[in-house]
C-alpha cells in the first residue's frame, strides 16, 4: 500500500470546506480560533499518507512539510503557500459544497436560500465555465475556496510529485498558514524552520492571473471622548461620543476614496467597525493604496473631516492610532525578476496567457516578501470570495496544479546558482 489517495482537486476542496476554520479579528489568541487546527491536523495526516515524512503542525496551527530534491543541481528552495482560515465576513459553519456538473450557463439558485442566485449577467466569468464543473456552497455560508482551493491545489501537487519521482525538481517546501484573513498569517511563522528562498502563494482568482503587486495597508482608528452626564440632567452638559462618530462617518466621501466606487489601482479609506458608548467611541478604518506614501495622505484627509465635525461638538476630544498592516510586495519582488519570468514560462507550457495584475487586497505573500521571502501570487480560480455567492471552477484548479508541476521543473532547469 503506497498511501496515495487518488483524490481529485475538487474532491479535496469539497472535503476541506466542510471543516469550519473561520478566523476571528476580535480574538487575541493565535490562531484566533482553535478550530483552524482541525484542518491543520488533517493535512498533516494526509501528507504523511503521501509519504511526506517531515510534515507536522505546531502549537500555532502552521503546517510545514518538505518534498526532498531529486536533483543535484544547486538551485534555490521554493515554497508553495496557502491559508487554511476563511473570512469572518460570512459564516463558514456547516458549509455544504455543491458540485454543479457541466454548468449550463443559466442562473443557479442556491437551494438553502433562493434569494442567493449566481447569475452570469452579473458575474461574466461564469460564462467561461459553461460545460465545465463548478463548485458553490448551498446559500447559507461562504464556500471557503478562499483559500482552501489553494490548499487543495498544493496537496494535489504534492501527490503528483510523490507519484512521479521522475519529474526533476529541487527541494520544495509546503506551508499552510492560519489567520491570513485577519491579517496575522505570518505573525508566528518560523521562517528559519521553513528554510525557503523564494515562495508563491496560491491565493489568486481568474485562470492565468499572476499577482506581484498588492495594496499597502494601514489600520487607522479614531478615538472619541465625549462628555457624559445623566440623560435626565444633560442639557448643555452631555456630548455624546456616538453622535460624534456617526457624524464623522456621515461626512466620509461617497463618490471617491470608498471601496464601493474604486477599482484597479485606486486607493480607499474604509470604516470597518464602530464601537462604544455615549462616553467613548472608536471608529476603525482600513486604509489602502498601491502607493505607500498615499496612506498618510488618506489618513490626514480623515483627520481633517474629524476635526471639522469636532467643531460641532464643543467639549469632545479625539485622538488617533495607526498600525502598519502590510506593504506593496512589488518593492521586494521586482528585485528578483526571475520569480515572475519562471512563472510566465510555466503558464506558457500549460497553454495559458500570463495575465499580470495587481491585487486589490493582501496576501500572506505581502508580509512574507518583507520578511525576506519574496512571494508573488498564483491563480486558483476562486470567485465572489467572502460571500454566499462564492464559487470556483474545477478546471481552473486543475490548471493551477498543472502550472505548479511545470513551475518546479522550470526552477530545476533554470534556477542554478540563483540567490537572494
Amino acid at each position: 500500500m503506497n498511501g496515495f489517495s487518488g483524490y481529485s482537486v475538487a474532491e479535496r476542496l469539497m472535503r476541506y470546506v466542510q471543516i469550519d476554520t473561520q478566523s476571528d479579528p476580535l480574538s487575541s489568541s493565535f490562531p484566533s480560533t482553535t478550530k483552524q487546527k482541525n484542518l491543520s491536523q488533517l493535512l498533516v495526516k494526509e501528507l504523511h499518507a503521501l509519504q511526506v515524512a517531515d510534515a507536522h503542525t505546531d502549537e500555532y496551527g502552521y503546517v510545514y512539510a518538505t518534498i526532498p530534491a531529486n536533483t543535484n543541481k544547486p538551485i534555490p528552495i521554493i515554497c508553495f503557500c496557502a491559508h487554511i482560515d476563511t473570512a469572518p465576513d460570512c459564516s463558514g459553519t456547516n458549509v455544504k459544497p455543491l458540485l454543479h456538473k457541466s454548468y449550463s450557463g443559466h442562473p443557479i439558485v442556491l437551494p438553502d436560500d433562493s434569494t442567493i442566485i449566481l447569475d452570469p449577467k452579473e458575474d461574466a466569468y461564469l460564462k467561461q465555465h459553461i460545460g465545465k464543473d463548478i463548485i458553490t456552497a448551498s446559500g447559507l455560508t461562504l464556500l471557503g475556496a478562499d483559500d482552501k482551493a489553494g490548499v487543495a491545489i498544493i496537496m494535489n501537487l504534492v501527490e503528483y510529485l510523490m507519484q512521479n519521482p521522475s519529474i526533476p525538481h529541487g527541494t520544495i517546501k509546503i506551508l499552510f498558514t492560519p489567520d491570513e484573513e485577519v491579517g496575522r498569517g505570518t505573525n508566528q511563522l518560523n521562517l528559519q524552520k521553513l528554510g525557503a528562498d523564494f515562495a508563491y502563494t496560491l491565493d489568486g482568482g481568474e485562470l492565468g492571473t499572476f499577482e506581484d503587486e498588492t495594496f499597502s495597508a494601514n489600520g487607522f482608528t479614531i478615538h472619541i471622548e465625549g462628555v457624559i452626564a445623566h440623560p435626565g440632567y444633560a442639557k448643555d452638559k452631555m456630548v455624546n461620543a456616538l453622535k460624534v462618530a456617526a457624524a464623522i462617518v456621515d461626512q466620509l466621501p461617497k463618490t471617491i476614496l470608498a471601496p464601493e466606487v474604486t477599482e484597479k489601482k485606486q486607493g480607499f479609506v474604509h470604516p470597518v467597525r464602530i464601537e462604544g458608548l455615549a462616553e467613548k467611541a472608536t471608529i476603525e478604518f482600513i486604509i489602502r493604496d498601491f502607493e505607500t506614501a498615499k496612506l498618510t495622505e488618506h489618513q490626514e484627509y480623515i483627520k481633517q473631516i474629524a476635526l471639522t465635525v469636532l467643531d460641532q461638538f464643543p467639549g469632545a476630544k479625539i485622538f488617533y492610532t495607526e498600525v502598519e498592516q502590510y506593504r506593496n510586495m512589488k518593492a521586494i519582488i521586482e528585485q528578483y525578476p526571475f520569480i515572475g519570468s519562471f512563472a510566465e514560462e510555466a503558464y506558457s507550457k500549460c497553454g495559458l496567457t500570463f495575465i499580470k495584475e495587481p491585487i486589490r487586497g493582501g496576501t500572506d505573500g505581502s508580509r512574507l516578501s518583507f520578511l525576506g521571502l519574496p512571494c508573488p501570487n498564483i491563480f486558483t480560480g476562486m470567485q465572489a470570495i467572502h460571500s454566499k455567492k462564492e464559487w470556483v471552477g474545477v478546471a481552473d484548479m486543475e490548471r493551477a496544479v498543472d502550472v505548479l508541476v511545470q513551475l518546479v521543473q522550470v526552477w530545476e532547469e533554470k534556477g542554478v546558482n540563483l540567490t537572494k
